[in-house]
């Protein structure tokens, strides 16, 4: 990444009341997600300057069994070497990296993964990033064989949810998002005021 931002960034993380007493306690840190329709590929995920919208993904994970008590916690975050899809020079390598995740699946005969809706809806937010999953962790693949051109992040813009108004280009849910690859990134958690 090309040092034109700040490095630091102030994030949250929305997780069970549990996850978040261990990782301010220091016991432990939350789980790296690896799941094949994660937007930003493996890491651990967090909502850039957004500790509301942590809250209400972690508020809505309680209806699917999957957290008990929601709560978040900050983090502040050293972006380190960066694949900032906010920027034209890293969607480029993006881009080339699809390139060469395409000719590995076509070599392969396997049908390139797609990103899709939950449930075949017709929501254009397709949530399930399936595609976007697959590309990320073979561009890390091909880096981490250097280790000094490693991504210890990920950071990404997303459009996501209703207009914000009929005619708007804005949506409900837009949001910046950050997967931690390097843990070391992570510098601390602290409790946002709103959730003390």
């Amino acid at each position: 990444m090309s040092r034109l931002a700040a490095s630091f960034v102030l994030a949250y993380h929305g997780c069970d009341a549990q996850v978040a007493h261990d990782a301010l306690s220091r016991k432990s840190i939350p789980v790296s997600s690896n799941r094949h329709y994660d937007w930003l590929g493996p890491g651990v995920y967090f909502w850039e300057a957004d500790p509301q919208r942590a809250l209400e993904w972690a508020k809505a994970r309680v209806g699917r069994g999957e957290i008990n008590a929601p709560a978040v916690m900050g983090a502040v975050i050293d972006l380190g070497n960066c694949l900032d899809l906010t920027t034209r020079e890293n969607l480029a390598i993006l881009r080339w990296a699809y390139e060469a995740f395409a000719k590995v699946q076509a070599a392969a005969g396997v049908a390139m993964p797609v990103n899709r809706s939950p449930g075949g809806a017709a929501d254009p937010d397709r949530l399930l990033r399936y595609r976007d999953c697959a590309v990320i962790p073979h561009l890390h693949r091909i880096n981490d064989v250097d280790p000094g051109t490693r991504f210890d992040t990920v950071r990404g813009m997303f459009p996501e949810g209703d207009e914000l108004y009929p005619g708007a280009g804005f949506k409900a849910k837009n949001h910046i998002q950050i997967a931690v690859r390097t843990m070391d990134c992570i510098k601390g958690f602290f409790l946002p005021p709103a959730a003390r």
